[in-house]
């Protein structure tokens, strides 16, 4: 049996289909993977996402600590409350993990507050690894908080019914927040972030009220939707997976992070900065683009990608697409112009379409 969130009575009344996952018996969902993913491009869907990670990073030397640990600069949150997604890189440029981070407080001197969400399969590896590079800093605690549980609400209706379960100060909260902010009330977090490609709420929520607010959200009209669903959403949505799409022997330059490297200031050093500049310098060797087959067939992880005659990489996440109605993928290959490519399928190399590794946001179509 593996860990259980404080939801888990909830799933088993809803009757869905639990499995293992990164150690925690989760849903993968509720009866219908493909009718869950459609709610949350139509109106409103709810994960379980308890089994993330989360760590409150305080202390005079919190700020320093994280420019030194994240590939991303936290000096960037100006804002109470404002978000981040960078990633964790070792000394060899590879991906330890990818996380959001929030500034919890205002700016100021003396040290800020900040909050960092991992992946639940890295939890022990992560916080070995943070733990271990506070060693370079004076002032710096972290502190897991286990007694957060964690709910997704995703979908073009998901705000507003999160709105219709909440008194009207938390509302009034809610409908000040912009895209990638989060606001603490009363020991409850609301961020305005997901992993789905559409708008939406992640709740942090104390464990013994966490029941409570998912069994309200079902009476408002949100479905409870699986993992499964959610991989769907953002694989269309082009985010990657941590384990699939990068990994700690794989640079975020390899992995279409870059956007996630703060590059200046110049003299900050990072974690694996060295390499990455060395990277930089000498021309990513790899790159990722998105697949789309709009023939019969569903592209899968690890599949060949051929380019002119060559095999040039293999398939790194790839499923049926629901919103689109056929198969896409996320692959990694070698680097340069691409006029055409196919996949080897079961020994038959299949023409695909190469298009930038987003196929899908806000429930359209964002490809040619």
């Amino acid at each position: 049996m593996g860990q259980k969130t404080a939801l888990y009575e909830k799933h088993q009344q809803m009757n869905a289909k639990l499995v293992d996952f990164g150690g925690w018996d989760m849903p993968i969902n509720y009866g219908s993977q493909v009718e869950e993913h459609h709610i949350v491009r139509k109106d409103a869907g709810m994960f379980d996402v308890s089994h993330m990670t989360v760590v409150d990073v305080t202390g005079a030397d919190a700020k320093e600590y994280l420019q030194y640990l994240l590939a991303n600069d936290v000096a960037g949150l100006k804002q109470q409350g404002k978000a981040m997604y960078s990633a964790m890189l070792n000394e060899t440029g590879g991906v330890v993990d990818d996380l959001i981070v929030y500034l919890m407080t205002e700016p100021h001197v003396g040290g800020e507050w900040f909050r960092v969400v991992v992946n639940c399969a890295t939890r022990e590896k992560d916080l070995r690894w943070m733990a271990d590079h506070t060693a370079h800093f004076d002032n710096v605690a972290l502190t897991e908080q286990p007694d957060l549980a964690m709910v997704a609400i995703q979908g073009p209706n998901a705000r507003s019914k999160v709105a219709s379960v909440l008194s009207e100060s938390r509302v009034k909260l809610i409908d000040d927040l912009t895209v990638f902010q989060g606001v603490e009330s009363e020991g409850w977090f609301f961020a305005r972030t997901g992993y789905t490609g559409e708008d939406g709420l992640e709740v942090m929520v104390p464990e013994d009220e966490v029941a409570g607010f998912w069994q309200a959200l079902a009476d408002a009209g949100v479905s409870p939707c699986g993992l499964g669903a959610r991989d769907t959403l953002r694989l269309e949505a082009g985010m990657n997976l941590y384990g699939a799409d990068m990994d700690e022997k794989v640079s975020p330059l390899a992995a279409n992070m870059g956007w996630t490297i703060a590059w200046e200031p110049a003299e900050r050093n990072f974690v694996g900065r060295e390499v990455l500049e060395q990277q930089r310098q000498a021309g990513v060797k790899e790159k990722m683009i998105g697949l789309v087959l709009e023939a019969r067939g569903v592209l899968r992880s690890h599949q060949k990608v051929i380019i002119n005659g060559e095999e040039a990489g293999e398939i790194t996440s790839g499923t049926f697409s629901p919103t689109l109605g056929c198969s896409i993928a996320m692959a990694r290959v070698a680097a340069g112009a691409i006029e055409s490519c196919h996949v080897d399928m079961r020994g038959k190399q299949v023409e695909v379409k190469v298009v930038k590794p987003s196929f899908v946001r806000n429930g359209a179509k964002v490809f040619s």
